[in-house]
């Protein structure tokens, strides 16, 4: 007969072990990013998992020399100003589906999630199409616009599955002492609704920080592009500078960390909002 505890055991080990595994295979890049970043190329070619002995910034010194910290604060604008819009629609439409009553919402509920599974590639021509049409292309709002689009039926299918469940009886605590329907809006449903609206925020923000394809098709001009798209070439450029190209992407990807760190203890919040029926 089997020894149940040590076959539990034997488990919770394994378990452990590939826990362990995947965290280590996800950290790595991480780890070579950080540290190839603070070596000279020399150190890196002769040892590039060891960790800096000779710490050294010419990396970071090359990289914002470049036009570096343009296409940071083209992201900046991009990224946040979409995430910003996409929120403010996301929530108000979302409360519209959910408190309101009006004929076909459902439906047109349920249409505007099935455009989540749309590939953005499908959209590609027909929007530069528009946006060349309109006098639109390498423009701040052509962009922003196009983000908001693409984010706007996830964030309204997870905001309204978080609103259904708010009690009845606030909304009606709050009617009776004279609010507006915009009033209880303002004052009840968004306070309540801190997790979901986060994970919207930190979803989004993730997204719109790494998109390239569109932002390469719509940004030609050099000043304009953003960060992926800078990136892309700087690789090119500084194929042979390792330390440099460290730098850049760890400059890259340290406001998505934070973003991430800052919004972590939310984010499973939001992701199940929703999963239990309110009154």
């Amino acid at each position: 007969m089997t020894d149940k505890p040590a076959q539990d055991r034997s488990i919770a080990i394994s378990s452990q072990l590939m826990l362990t595994l995947g965290a280590a295979m996800a950290l790595a890049p991480g780890y070579l990013m950080i540290t190839g970043s603070l070596k000279t190329q020399a150190d890196f070619l002769a040892s590039p998992w060891s960790l800096p002995t000779n710490i050294s910034f010419a990396g970071y010194q090359n990289a914002l020399t470049d036009q570096f910290p343009r296409w940071f604060l083209n992201t900046i604008i991009v990224a946040g100003l979409s995430v910003a819009l996409t929120g403010l629609l996301a929530a108000t439409a979302a409360w519209g589906f959910v408190n309101w009553k009006w004929r076909g919402r459902e439906t047109i509920l349920g249409l505007l999630v099935s455009l989540m599974v749309v590939p953005p590639v499908v959209l590609l021509i027909p929007l530069f199409q528009l946006g060349a049409k309109i006098g639109l292309i390498s423009t701040y709002q052509l962009l922003i616009a196009v983000y908001v689009g693409l984010t706007l039926p996830f964030s309204i299918y997870l905001l309204a599955n978080f609103f259904r469940t708010i009690p009845v009886s606030l909304l009606e605590a709050a009617q009776i002492d004279g609010a507006s329907p915009l009033r209880s809006f303002v004052s009840v449903v968004l306070p309540l609704s801190g997790p979901p609206i986060i994970t919207v925020v930190v979803v989004n923000m993730l997204w719109a920080w790494n998109e390239l394809l569109l932002a390469l098709v719509f940004m030609q001009q050099d000043d304009l592009k953003t960060l992926m798209i800078g990136i892309t070439g700087f690789q090119s450029r500084y194929s042979l500078d390792i330390p440099t190209v460290m730098a850049g992407l760890t400059i890259a990807t340290t406001p998505l960390v934070l973003v991430y760190i800052f919004g972590q203890r939310y984010f499973m919040a939001g992701l199940t909002a929703g999963a239990v029926k309110g009154e």
